[in-house]
């Protein structure tokens, strides 16, 4: 159906973190949207953010890194959600959240759309590589009209999963990450123009300070052995910000100890614009180098601290990456394996635009139904007892779905009172995780 024909869709995305919301209404926005009507001139989606209240609601510098807009953005708890979506007439709902939170959002969504003939398709999935918690992490989203799949092998893995425990697999949509996009690297420079390497940190991989310490010194050891080159340290959040992972010894306060050359910079931003400068891309095991493969620039995931399920770099097992800074530093320029690049979603030509047909196919499917069927998780009190309330009871949500007695429902915005309260309380998680409980965890190894 040509776009001019489709009437504009609603669209809701319930996040978590500024890295979910950039997924979230990213993927949104490939799986709805036709482009622009050539007879209205409007976009043919109309995009609902909203942000789930907790440690990682991002900043507002952070969304505008981020840089993805919505006609409306607001934060909200799960049950002010939960009564958001039993009155409003969204046609997609996407929830980018962890695992514990989709499933608490299912249970809670499925209760307040009993009786109803018409729903939104509730889509979630996964904002990168998935290297942990694979069983417990489907398990929990399993309920969504679509579970999606960044690559060919987390379609695999997800249904041989589903399969495995006796649920019901069909929901598994394979797509790729819907943030990969930019000018493929070119390695033709002008004269003025240096060679620039990007250190993608991770907020929590490694995770001790001797194992950050010595990432941040051979960093810097590597901009004083190559003097003509610019090296970047690109960091996800500033100190007191957090994201979808908690860091608890930020880089940048790392390097206040430090001497750092000339040619080494600490930068924030976009990661694609960091990219649109990136000559060769180093990282423990961000989501970052699947990015830069996507535009051939040269990607080194590192092996100096081992390559272990801890690090995530495991997943990188087979991509040709593989490499410590002591290869770096003599010059060595990886080449990846094809095979493995294209088994974990990173296109080339034509063929990442087509990586969403499939999905966006299953939701004008849905969407073009007489009724949709009642969510139906795997997990349910009967089939997970010991483990379900407490998911729930976290969003303050009963077995059934339902809210608890007591849960926060206030519709209004918070008062002052209750903005000064929460942004107190905020800052003495933060400063509990980045201060007191690396002291605490230092005092426990004496």
């Amino acid at each position: 159906m040509p776009a001019s024909a489709k009437k504009s869709r609603r669209v809701a995305v319930l996040a978590d973190s500024d890295t979910r919301w950039k997924w979230g209404a990213l993927t949104a926005d490939r799986l709805v949207s036709a482009g622009v009507s050539p007879d209205s001139g409007e976009p043919d989606i109309r995009l609902d953010g909203y942000l789930l209240r907790g440690r990682a609601t991002p900043t507002a510098r952070q969304l505008e890194e981020v840089g993805v807009r919505a006609d409306r953005l607001r934060e909200v708890t799960a049950a002010e959600f939960l009564r958001e979506m039993a009155r409003e007439p969204y046609d997609v709902l996407v929830l980018s959240l962890v695992g514990g939170g989709v499933q608490a959002m299912l249970h809670g969504l499925a209760h307040a759309w009993q009786g109803r003939t018409e729903r939104p398709v509730v889509v979630t999935g996964y904002v990168g590589v998935v290297y942990e918690k694979l069983t417990d992490g489907l398990l929990l989203r399993h309920g969504a009209d679509l579970v999606l799949a960044n690559s060919r092998q987390d379609a695999d893995r997800f249904r041989a999963v589903y399969e495995g425990v006796g649920a019901d697999a069909s929901s598994v949509t394979e797509v790729a990450l819907p943030f990969l996009g930019g000018a493929a690297h070119t390695p033709d420079r002008a004269e003025d123009d240096p060679y620039t390497v990007v250190f993608a940190a991770q907020p929590s991989v490694p995770q001790t300070r001797a194992d950050r310490d010595y990432l941040l010194d051979r960093l810097i050891g590597h901009a004083r052995r190559h003097p003509g080159r610019e090296v970047l340290l690109k960091l996800r959040s500033k100190p007191g910000e957090h994201t979808t992972h908690i860091e608890e010894l930020p880089y940048q306060k790392l390097a206040q100890r430090k001497d750092l050359p000339a040619n080494l910079r600490l930068v924030y931003g976009n990661m694609g614009e960091v990219l649109d400068r990136t000559d060769l891309l180093v990282t423990v095991s961000s989501t970052a180098a699947l990015e830069s493969l996507h535009r051939r620039i040269p990607t080194v995931v590192l092996t100096d601290l081992g390559v272990r399920e801890a690090l995530g770099n495991h997943h990188f097992v087979g991509s040709g990456c593989l490499a410590s800074w002591d290869q770096l530093d003599d010059g060595y320029e990886p080449e990846p394996d094809p095979w493995w690049v294209a088994r974990q979603g990173v296109a080339t030509g034509d063929t990442y635009e087509a990586a969403f047909d499939r999905a966006r196919h299953r939701v004008d499917e849905l969407l073009g139904a007489d009724e949709l069927p009642p969510l139906k998780p795997y997990y349910t009190p009967v089939t997970a007892p010991g483990y379900l309330p407490g998911v729930l009871a976290r969003h303050h949500l009963a077995p059934d779905g339902g809210p608890l007695p007591g849960a926060p429902s206030a519709d209004r915005a918070p008062g002052p009172v209750r903005r000064i309260f929460r942004h107190a309380a905020r800052g003495a998680y933060r400063h509990g995780v980045q201060r007191v409980a690396p002291v605490i965890r230092r005092m426990g190894e004496l």
